[in-house]
């Protein structure tokens, strides 16, 4: 697991400092307060974003952006104090959930593999809003597809990291309800 978390940790990590370097340069003057909204409720990077790239043409892009929220820019206004401690509680008590829920042996295989993932996201996430007061987001489903907002490696792990807890549930959740048909089937006879 340990192997696994790093791995994913330092893709993420790793990607989001290529983004800084590749697609964002610093500002020529001071920076404004980081994350505040301005009177209209939008708030300026910290950084200058630079055109997008094509990943995968027509499909994919790399595209700088700065995220003061969470999923979906949610909270991306909210006092930078309440952010920090909803993502702070919100990444540590995932993390210890599911550590104690790993050592214990709840869930079967999937469970065991989507547990790096979800922690390297919650990290690498929680890692970036500490260092810069907002998270790097730097890939984007083609405008011209459909409009989803801009996302980074760590999302990606963490629904991935979601989807085989969903499945790992559904399989147990099945393999139980036969389990119990079969026990009911025994003791009618």
């Amino acid at each position: 697991m340990l192997g696994c978390l790093a791995v994913y940790g330092a893709l993420d990590l790793g990607s989001k400092e290529w983004a800084l370097d590749n697609l964002s340069r610093a500002r020529a003057t001071e920076p404004p307060p980081v994350c505040v909204p301005d009177a209209h409720g939008g708030v300026v990077y910290q950084r200058v974003a630079l055109a997008s790239r094509p990943l995968v043409p027509g499909v994919l892009r790399l595209l700088y952006a700065e995220n003061c929220g969470a999923a979906f820019s949610m909270l991306r206004t909210a006092p930078a104090w309440v952010r920090a401690f909803v993502f702070g509680i919100a990444a540590v008590g995932a993390s210890i959930m599911l550590l104690i829920m790993f050592v214990r042996g709840v869930g079967g295989r999937l469970f065991a593999a989507a547990v790096p993932f979800v922690l390297a996201g919650a990290w690498g996430n929680l890692v970036d809003r500490v260092r810069h007061g907002f998270v790097v987001d730097f890939l984007q489903v083609d405008p011209a597809l459909f409009v989803y907002p801009v996302f980074n490696v760590a999302d990606i792990v963490i629904v991935i990291g979601a989807g085989l807890l969903l499945i790992d549930g559904l399989v147990k959740q099945r393999s139980g309800g036969a389990k119990s048909e079969l026990a009911r089937g025994h003791s009618a006879s």
